[in-house]
């Protein structure tokens, strides 16, 4: 028993001597900015101040972030909803992300999803696992939305697949990557409107076949990287729905702050 306890911490040591080695030779690196830090996988002080973590008061249907409890309205079953969900909920039950989407948020995702930083998964899903505690607990399966596959290929990786394995790994969750598709390209929705959103996205998505045989009666997770409008988890969830989905719900490394509050986007 001393000998196995012995050898245990010889290992320890070994791997904690690699570790110091290591940050010697490379130092670790802020996420954002590559300023020196003091631990691998973390912000420094300037980049950590600069991100918003999503927290109550939040809309209970769609995620969107309160500046006060007074913005919203009561919901039946408990907390608050922002008055386009109290008017017209969205197909999917509930909408969570980690981070609000402004400048300091930017910087961890636009080069994860543009500039080939796919090594941000990881750290992005710790967040959204902390954020989407919840979902992750009921969910039956995680779906990424999915790209064109010309999209795709001069991507070189969909990053809501990559945050959806990452969240697979980490919750236990089991996800399917090609379940869902994209039939149609579409324009850039950037800059676009609710309703031109949900015009262009009509029909752009579809099962694989087989595919309805797996979600019938399942509770399902959507990931993607940024929740804007909804427009997009709104056409996925629809699909899902009509394919006998008991319900669905989204998860995302990021939400865009409702336009009508004095926020940063």
């Amino acid at each position: 028993m001393s000998n196995v306890s012995g050898l245990d911490r010889l290992r320890h040591g070994m791997r904690h001597l690699g570790h110091a080695v290591l940050d010697m030779l490379l130092p670790p690196r802020c996420l954002a900015c590559a300023t020196p830090v003091l631990a691998e996988g973390t912000l420094c002080g300037d980049c950590f101040h600069g991100i918003r973590l999503i927290g109550p008061p939040l809309c209970e249907c769609c995620g969107i972030p309160f500046l006060h409890a007074g913005q919203g309205e009561p919901a039946l079953g408990g907390g608050l909803l922002c008055p386009r969900c109290a008017a017209e909920p969205p197909p999917y039950r509930r909408a969570r992300a980690a981070y609000l989407y402004n400048a300091g948020a930017k910087r961890l995702l636009l080069p994860f999803k543009y500039a080939g930083r796919t090594e941000l998964a990881l750290p992005l899903a710790r967040q959204m696992a902390r954020a989407g505690r919840a979902l992750l607990a009921e969910a039956e399966l995680l779906l990424p939305v999915p790209l064109h596959r010309r999209r795709l290929l001069s991507r070189g990786y969909n990053q809501a697949g990559l945050l959806a394995g990452r969240l697979s790994g980490l919750s236990g969750v089991p996800w399917a990557p090609d379940l869902l598709r994209r039939t149609r390209r579409t324009a850039a929705l950037a800059g676009q409107g609710a309703a031109a959103r949900a015009a262009q996205l009509e029909g752009a998505f579809r099962l694989a076949s087989g595919g309805a045989a797996r979600v019938a009666g399942r509770r399902l997770l959507l990931v993607d990287d940024v929740l804007t409008s909804g427009a997009t988890a709104s056409a996925c969830a629809a699909v899902l729905l009509a394919a006998g989905a008991a319900r669905v719900e989204v998860l995302a490394a990021a939400r865009v702050p409702d336009p009508r509050q004095d926020e940063d986007t």
